[in-house]
């Protein structure tokens, strides 16, 4: 990786926040340092963030140089998107609140070690999933988990961005009820009808390892694999348990909780939908129906400096 590579930053600064603006003072002051040429691209309170990412993506491609996300997992999803499919390099500066995708590649959630890790680092091809035409670096999902997320922003509007929301909020909406799914789910082999409250693909072996899935293992070989998960029909009751399960790392054990990898996989209602909501790295979308999850034809390159080791601290 060349040491005057240009940056294209895509940085989200809607909210106005005084700690927004300091952590683009903090990554401007680093970057001018090292004398590395960069432009900001802002994500305003009003702005599209998707025509801000295709302007950055062009002036990165004039340049020659990387795009570069610096915000939480919805930033992070689109530059990315816009990275792989015109094949530019992608720096990750984390501002989210659990940071799984830059944890499993070591990049820090602290700004000074985030950049240091930037300058520092070298070009890795590293997996991505998709969902339909979408790419996801996380996770992607069905039924109950899209509608905690959205439960979760509201929850985050009214109390703050801290991991104890999150928790609280989803753990919320899960004890609300819910309507189950009734899909049907093909591999290419065969066809399973399946009625579920949520389907969940996985992509990052960390945050596979924190809710005690076996399926980390296959998605960290980085071949091609994706780890899926069902959930049986259950009560309010049964469900508290899985939750618990999940964060004592121990869901794979649960027998009302089903995993499995995969290399693809086709997703259809049992009864006639135009669109379905997904949960696509903690953004939400509507999809047409049949709903294809599979990792991505070629690899995203990530400029990193290295990925944590299973049995490192993850932070």
């Amino acid at each position: 990786m060349p040491n005057d590579l240009p940056l294209a930053i895509v940085m989200n600064a809607g909210s106005g926040r005084r700690d927004a603006a300091e952590t683009r003072d903090t990554i401007r002051t680093l970057l001018d340092a090292a004398r590395r040429p960069h432009r900001f691209f802002l994500i305003e309170e009003n702005d599209d963030p998707l025509d801000v990412i295709r302007e950055a993506t062009a002036h990165a491609k004039e340049v020659g140089g990387a795009l570069v996300a610096a915000g939480g997992d919805g930033t992070i999803n689109g530059v990315a998107g816009a990275a792989w499919r015109e094949q530019l390099p992608l720096g990750v500066l984390p501002q989210g609140t659990f940071n799984f995708f830059g944890r499993t590649h070591g990049i820090s959630a602290d700004t000074h070690e985030a950049v240091g890790a930037l300058l520092a680092g070298t070009p890795r091809n590293v997996q991505a999933g998709m969902v339909n035409d979408r790419l996801f670096l996380v996770n992607a999902s069905l039924g109950l988990y899209p509608q905690v997320l959205e439960d979760r922003e509201a929850w985050k509007q009214r109390l703050g961005r801290h991991r104890i929301v999150a928790l609280w909020s989803g753990l919320a909406t899960m004890l609300r009820g819910y309507r189950p799914l009734r899909i049907e789910v093909g591999d290419g082999e065969r066809t399973r009808q399946l009625r579920t409250p949520t389907l969940f693909v996985g992509n990052n072996a960390l945050q596979l390892e924190k809710i005690g899935l076996p399926e980390a293992a296959d998605v960290r070989r980085n071949d091609g694999a994706l780890a899926g998960l069902v959930l049986r029909p259950i009560g309010r009751l049964t469900m508290l348990g899985i939750i618990l399960r999940g964060a004592l790392g121990r869901l794979g054990d649960a027998e009302n909780a089903v995993s499995f990898p995969f290399r693809e996989i086709t997703v259809s209602p049992k009864h006639h939908r135009r669109k379905m909501k997904v949960a696509v790295d903690g953004e939400i979308f509507w999809q047409d129906p049949p709903i294809v999850f599979r990792a991505a034809p070629r690899p995203l390159v990530l400029i990193s400096s290295g990925e944590r080791q299973p049995g490192e601290d993850p932070g």
